[in-house]
């Protein structure tokens, strides 16, 4: 049986626009210290094989956007409070990787022999340009296939930290549950893309250093778009009262 929360979401909810607009001013007031949270967690989770600590990062950064968006402080340690989602977070990540692992390293093996082929036939005497050159179109239509295909695994993916850490769902049932409001909001994630692509490029230009600032404010988009589909869970938090003041006698 089934132990997935009843947890409804939106269709066709995603506006791409307003997810990057609503995600800068989320951060903008603490910018470099997500701006670090970030860099950190990809130093982290790139330290270890397959993305293990990925999970936990995300989950980290997007617990801190989701305490941002209740007015709940935040600190550079609430990163590591993604360790509470370990076991939940490494199961989504491995269901992330190996399929993706299973079509990039064939994909790659197939591109070196057909570099090798490529490289005899064209020093055969009988070779023709014009069938090399179909050669490399079918190879090149080969890897937009593969990429359309890792791009639509991805946006499948979507929410499934944020539902772990919102919603409490188990690794399983939050990639099956992502999956379904992924798909039926793809167009506005695949815009989210396109955006996220072009601030991306506008940060190569900057010799690098521009891709790294626009990590924040991509995954603020993420935390915004899971709030247009799914809805975000109020908590019962209370800011601490100042102490009474002193009582003179």
């Amino acid at each position: 049986m089934s132990t997935v929360p009843q947890v409804t979401f939106q269709r066709n909810a995603v506006r791409p626009v307003d997810c990057f607009k609503e995600g800068w001013n989320l951060i903008k007031g603490q910018y470099w210290l997500i701006l670090g949270m970030c860099i950190v967690g990809w130093m982290i989770a790139a330290a270890v094989p397959l993305g293990i600590l990925m999970g936990p990062m995300m989950c980290g950064l997007f617990l801190t956007f989701f305490k941002l968006r209740r007015g709940e402080p935040i600190e550079f340690g609430t990163l590591f409070k993604g360790f509470e989602y370990f076991s939940q977070s490494i199961v989504a990540t491995l269901l992330h990787v190996i399929p993706i692992l299973a079509i990039v390293i064939p994909a790659y093996i197939a591109f070196y022999l057909f570099f090798f082929i490529a490289m005899v036939a064209q020093g055969s005497e009988d070779s023709s340009g014009i069938a090399m050159l179909g050669v490399f179109a079918v190879f090149a239509l080969f890897w937009l296939v593969v990429i359309a295909v890792i791009m639509f695994i991805s946006i499948g993916f979507t929410f499934v930290y944020p539902l772990i850490v919102d919603r409490g769902i188990q690794g399983f049932d939050a990639v099956k549950l992502s999956f379904r409001a992924a798909m039926a909001n793809f167009f506005g994630l695949l815009g989210m893309i396109f955006l996220n692509f072009l601030l991306s490029t506008a940060g190569l230009l900057l010799c690098m250093v521009g891709v790294y600032l626009v990590l924040p404010i991509s995954y603020s988009a993420i935390s915004v778009a899971y709030e247009q589909v799914f809805g975000l869970r109020q908590t019962n938090f209370t800011p601490e009262a100042p102490p009474p003041p002193p009582v003179f006698t």
